[in-house]
């Protein structure tokens, strides 16, 4: 190895030890931020957030680290939420089981529709996914056991390991708090890991990934899956707390609000669909008053956010201070 590689690879192992510190340092801080919230907000609020910052996270998987922009993916949110409802209310099946069984299913489902779906790219890839997930809408609203417009209600939250109430407000808060931050940590492994590098490779250049011999197609269809199993999760875990399982999470409005609020926080980053999701779940839940006007108030912060902050807010800040986030 020349003197000039040895210096390179050097500057590169330290510019990823630093990246890493300061990811860890953030991590923590929010870790720390989200232990006291809800000493100064109100705890149902804070975990509406965490559960759609969960499906942010998920979504931008895909998005932000393969570069497949998907118009339906509420659809993996919705029915895993259905499956841990129904599993909850009609099995009686403790939580934690009731969130794998939803999870799982997303991950099926994530399954079937990406061997189809991946084939495509672009704006087909796109459109592939949000006709799956018009038929998905379809069938919550027709199969008997979603109960249609009604939806699944009084789902019972029951007891984590038999030992922690969760119809008491702080343990429920406290389980969806380690469920989104050990989601939030497995997503960064897989996006520090090789796994991930070969993702932001096929990102920035598809026919260069095939040329060095990888098999884009597996690697699209395994963060397809992933991504889906991820948003599963956070519907899951959403159904749980709010005990409804509802038509609302497999809209489209639900797949174009994870579009915002990635967006919004920086797509490509960390910690960017966190904040686009409190920002995002913010509006609506403090300008609910307004009515209308809500959506039109997002309208303007994305509008803004397209002109003058094309990398996001935590994009944008990471890059001014030369952070990695």
């Amino acid at each position: 190895m020349t003197p000039q590689n040895s210096t390179a690879l050097n500057q590169t192992h330290d510019k990823n030890a630093r990246a890493s510190q300061q990811e860890w340092t953030a991590f923590v801080v929010m870790a720390l931020i989200l232990c006291c919230a809800p000493l100064v907000a109100y705890p149902v609020f804070v975990m509406k957030a965490l559960c759609f910052a969960l499906f942010a996270c998920a979504f931008n998987l895909l998005v932000g680290y393969v570069g497949l922009l998907s118009f339906g993916h509420a659809m993996f949110l919705g029915s895993a939420g259905y499956v841990s409802a129904h599993a909850a209310k009609v099995w009686g099946v403790p939580p934690e089981l009731a969130i794998l069984a939803g999870t799982a299913s997303a991950a099926l489902l994530g399954l079937g529709i990406g061997v189809l779906a991946i084939r495509r790219q672009g704006i087909y890839f796109s459109m592939t996914t949000l006709a799956f997930a018009q038929m998905i809408y379809f069938l919550a609203l027709e199969l008997p056991f979603t109960h249609g417009e009604d939806g699944i209600q009084a789902v019972p939250r029951g007891k984590f390991l038999n030992i922690f109430d969760l119809t008491h407000e702080m343990n429920l808060y406290f389980f969806v708090l380690a469920i989104f931050l050990g989601a939030f940590l497995l997503i960064r492994r897989i996006i520090n890991s090789p796994f991930g590098e070969v993702l932001k490779a096929i990102r920035e250049n598809e026919r260069r990934a095939i040329s060095l011999g990888y098999k884009v197609d597996q690697y699209k269809l395994m963060a397809f899956v992933l991504s889906a199993a991820l948003a599963g999760l956070a519907g899951a875990t959403k159904d749980i707390v709010f005990q409804l399982a509802s038509l609302t999470d497999v809209h489209f409005s639900a797949s174009g609000e994870v579009v915002l609020m990635t967006l919004l926080g920086g797509m490509g980053t960390l910690f960017g669909p966190v904040v686009g999701a409190f920002v995002i779940i913010a509006t609506e839940n403090y300008f609910a008053a307004v009515g209308d006007w809500v959506s039109i108030l997002q309208g303007v912060m994305f509008v803004i956010c397209v002109l003058a902050f094309r990398k996001g807010l935590v994009g944008v800040i990471a890059e001014k201070c030369g952070w990695s986030l």
